[in-house]
């Protein structure tokens, strides 16, 4: 179901001068849409709490209740909501957003508390194989949590490959293998059945995801909420990185002789084969 903004698009041209007002201001503040209500709109838009009514039920809303509702659920599933008015003033822009990462970050680490970390980190240093997948925004995030993993342990891999499919990959799992899943919101259609896939596996689960996958907690072996929220219309993925930075150091830390001598060996392959740039 499209959400207002579309439906306001698909339909502008033909609202009233006032309604047209009123949807402007909708679409300038589409972030703030969770806390309005008719009489704050009408205001703004400086017409009749009538014509916010009118303009409701056009786009097929019963009342600033349902709207606000629709603007609450659209931001849970990660639906950039553009908030043109946010952008007026960058330093207390800068300010708000600053806030908001703080709360992302220190609600993001808190998921690791009461012994969850020790869980999370003994799981990943006594794996056999560690097989790491995210869809979509998450890819990134799996992306990177590879490339630290793989700086202090062998046998870390991101599944699939460009172009092929998870099945050859999910096979032949064992007891010692972790799959971790990075499962930020808006994920595949397919991602429950991925999860119930994993939980029928001897492998065990690390699944890395927002408060939306909560759902799917009891199917992982392990789970760390991950917050993403952001006072702009994009999802901020800042606390996310962290999180995979201190996991990875966690993991360094339980192997430190081991992975020491893996360094030293990357470090000098790099140096063989000259791949990286040299600063003085």
């Amino acid at each position: 179901m499209p959400h207002i903004g579309q439906r306001i698009n698909r339909c502008y041209s033909e609202l009233t001068q006032q309604e047209q007002r009123v949807a402007d201001i909708i679409l300038d503040h589409f972030d703030d849409l969770a806390v309005y209500n008719g009489t704050e709109l009408a205001r703004l838009a400086n017409v009749s709490k009538a014509t916010v009514t009118r303009l409701f039920k056009r786009l097929g809303f019963a009342n600033a209740r349902e709207v606000k509702a629709h603007a609450r659920e659209l931001r849970s599933q990660g639906v950039p909501l553009v908030n043109a008015a946010a952008d007026q003033d960058a330093p207390q822009g800068f300010v708000a957003h600053l806030a908001r990462e703080q709360q992302n970050l220190t609600r993001s680490l808190h998921s690791l508390a009461d012994g969850k970390f020790d869980e999370v980190v003994q799981l990943l240093e006594h794996a056999r194989h560690i097989k790491v997948l995210g869809f979509r925004n998450s890819y990134a995030v799996a992306l990177h949590l590879r490339q630290q993993l793989i700086q202090c342990r062998p046998q870390v891999s991101v599944i699939p490959q460009p172009g092929q499919a998870l099945g050859e990959e999910l096979s032949g799992l064992g007891a010692d293998d972790v799959v971790i899943v990075v499962g930020i919101r808006r994920r595949p259609v397919w991602f429950s059945r991925l999860m119930t896939q994993l939980e029928q596996s001897p492998a065990a689960t690390l699944l890395l995801a927002d408060g939306t996958a909560r759902g799917y907690a009891a199917q992982a072996s392990c789970f760390v909420e991950l917050a993403v929220d952001s006072v702009s219309a994009f999802d901020s993925y800042a606390a996310a990185m962290s999180v995979v930075s201190v996991i990875a150091n966690g993991v360094l830390h339980r192997q430190m002789r081991a992975g020491r001598t893996r360094i030293a060996d990357i470090n000098d392959i790099y140096a063989s084969l000259d791949e990286l740039e040299h600063h003085h």
